[in-house]
Formats: C-alpha cells, structure tokens, sequence
C-alpha cells in the first residue's frame, strides 16, 4: 500500500475520538486522539498514529483486493458452517481460554456510560427526559423504567442494569464490576459458548450478587432472553455483531433494541469496511459481500456506517454516536504498518413525554462526511 498520509494537523483535524494508551502525569489514562502523524517521516517514531487519513490510492487498493477475493464458498459449505458455529467458538475458548483477550481498559474512555456515576456524562436534553420521567409516575410504570410489578428476575431490584452481549470470557465484564461499585448496578452477560460462560462463572472476580452470566443465541427469535423487556439500561455489542449472519442482524437489534429502558441505549465497536483483518483474507474465505470465515471457522463481517445506522434505526432507535475509528498502528522491529478500521456506535431508545421527544447527543465528534473508503 502507498505510503500513510499525514494528517493536516490537529488544528485542521476534527477532532477525533481514539488516541494513546499512555498515562498521563497523574496517572490517569489520557484522552484517544492526541496522536497525529504531521510527517510522514515520522511513522516510525511511535507504535499507533490516530485519525490517519487514507490516500485515494490506499482505498483503490483496498477495494480491489476485496474484489479479487469475494467469490463466495458453495452453499453446502456454508450451511456446514452455520450448523457448527456454536462448535468452533466452543472449541476457540477451549484453546484460548482466557489467553486471547485483554481487557478492555479503554472502555471508560470511550463509553463512560459504563462507568460509577454514569449520569454525570448525560446533557441538558437527557436530564430533562429524566427529570420529566421521575415526576410522571404512570409513565414509568407504563414504560417499564422500574421491575415490572411481580416480576422476579436477576437483578430485579437494581436501579441501572447493563448487559454484555457476546461476552467472550469476560475482558469487558471484569473491568466494569472492578471499576463501577455503585450498589445499584446489576450487569447481565451472555455468550453463544457455553465454554466461555463457564470461564467467566468460574473466574474468582466473578459476584453473583452483581452479575447474571447465561449462554444465547443472538440470532434465535426464540431464544428467551433473563429479563423483561424495557428493563435494560444499556447494552454493549463489542466486537460480536460481526460475528452474525448479515441476514440475522437486523433482527437481533430488534430483539436488544426492545429490552431497553426509554433512553437506554446501544454501545457498539465492531469491525469497519477495508480494515487491516479484511485485507488479509485469502481466496476461499467469503462467504458473501464483506463477510468471511476465518481459519477456524468462526465468521466476521465487515460494515459500514450507513448499515449500522439502518439496522439501529430501523429498530426505532436515535442516533447519539456513530463515526470511524482510523489507526495506524506500527510494528517498528520489522517496519510494518497496519491500517486498523472500527466503527463506534451509541444509538437511543427514544423517551416520549408529553407527546414530544426530547433529543440530544453527547458532545462527540459525528462522522466525518466523506471519510469512508469506500
């Protein structure tokens, strides 16, 4: 590929949202975007480069090779591999454990809402839709803001419930309990491998009395979910939409959107078009347009941002978030470079009082226009 394009200058750069995973001088974790490639020259000099502008001659070669490499397996194939995906996670785990994966310590940078005192991050719109919620008690009860009457379930009492999907063996779970002690949080996780909930149900960190980890199928309409809906106060998606069937998606953001509270919301981070791991794919592992088997025979897709945007609207849920996440990242032992591409998304249930809708994001950067590669 052609060599990285320098961005303008911070100055001249919206503002991104990623940037280092160094500390600052009080210890704390800085803020994704500060580090911006001036020089080309320079490409050497750190490990990761953020918001790093793609030339047209990189997107022409990224589209290309994904041409090249789309014709897709017979249908027999990929029937097989749909019959035995709960097979080949269960036997990624059983080989990974919990190896794999780190955790995830940029969670609370990048989605405070999973963080103690969550609502210190919501604005004026969303203090206004609680305030107007806490004063109409029918409305509550109405929407399902509190535990449905008479209802028992894990967590019924709590006061905010967040819950993983595709949680994997835990790497977003375990910093959420350590990091957020808020008495009334309750947070649900939920995986297609039983191996992998049993690993986070047998890690010494995992608390009963905060967490419900169960096994289920995202993509199973009949699959029964531990809650009621309208019960959720955030779900996270990190990575594992991907894993689904294109064909399967928009239902099962239905099925989540449905869950949620009225102003819950739906974090996302999940693969973008012409990411590093997409370009990698040889002839023999497409499966359809932007969607692959890898080698052992788990599955990933590839998205844009206008998909993610129609499968969250369709299920009736606002937009608050939804841009790219462009990083260089560099092996500078063997003079490498790799072009990272995540998409990150934050979509809201819409909270209706007194007929209207109040609206409002957080005071993010929105997508860039014209930044897709494609």
């Amino acid at each position: 590929m052609a060599a990285p394009c320098a961005a303008a200058g911070q100055a001249d750069s919206p503002t991104p949202a990623r940037g280092l995973t160094d500390l600052s001088s009080d210890g704390k974790r800085q803020q994704f975007g500060n580090r911006f490639l001036i020089d080309p020259s320079d490409v050497f000099q750190h490990n990761a480069w953020d918001n790093v502008e793609w030339t047209e001659e990189q997107e022409a070669a990224a589209r290309c090779k994904v041409q090249e490499n789309s014709q897709p397996l017979p249908s027999a194939k990929q029937e097989e591999l749909d019959a035995r995906a709960n097979e080949y996670w269960n036997d990624f785990y059983k080989i990974h454990n919990n190896r794999f994966f780190k955790d995830r310590h940029w969670l609370f940078t990048e989605f405070p809402e999973l963080a103690l005192n969550c609502r210190q991050h919501h604005n004026k719109a969303d203090d206004a839709v609680e305030a107007a919620m806490s004063e109409n008690v029918e409305f509550k009860l109405a929407n399902h803001i509190d535990a449905p009457s008479g209802c028992d379930f894990p967590g019924s009492t709590a006061t905010y419930r967040i819950m993983e999907v595709g949680c994997g063996v835990g790497n977003t779970v375990f910093p959420i309990l350590k990091t957020n002690n808020d008495p009334g949080l309750f947070l649900y996780c939920c995986d297609f491998s039983s191996t992998a909930v049993e690993l986070v149900k047998t890690n010494e960190e995992y608390d009963p009395r905060r967490c419900f980890a169960f096994v289920h199928d995202l993509s199973d309409e009949a699959a029964a979910f531990p809650v009621p809906e309208g019960s959720l106060d955030v779900v996270v998606l990190i990575f594992v939409l991907s894993a689904l069937h294109p064909d399967r998606m928009p239902v099962a953001i239905s099925r989540l959107a449905r869950l949620l509270k009225p102003g819950g919301m739906i974090l996302l981070r999940d693969y973008g078009r012409y990411d590093m791991a997409q370009l990698r794919f040889k002839k023999g592992r497409c499966l359809s347009d932007n969607f692959y088997v890898r080698g052992d025979g788990t599955r990933v897709y590839f998205f844009t941002q206008d998909e993610l945007h129609d499968l969250f609207t369709s299920s009736a849920l606002e937009k608050v978030q939804n841009l790219v996440d462009r990083r260089l990242q560099v092996n500078r032992g063997k003079q490498l470079t790799m072009y990272r591409v995540w998409i990150q998304c934050k979509y809201r249930k819409p909270v209706e009082v007194g007929g209207a809708a109040p609206r409002g994001g957080e005071p993010t950067r929105e997508e860039n226009p014209g930044s897709e590669p494609c």
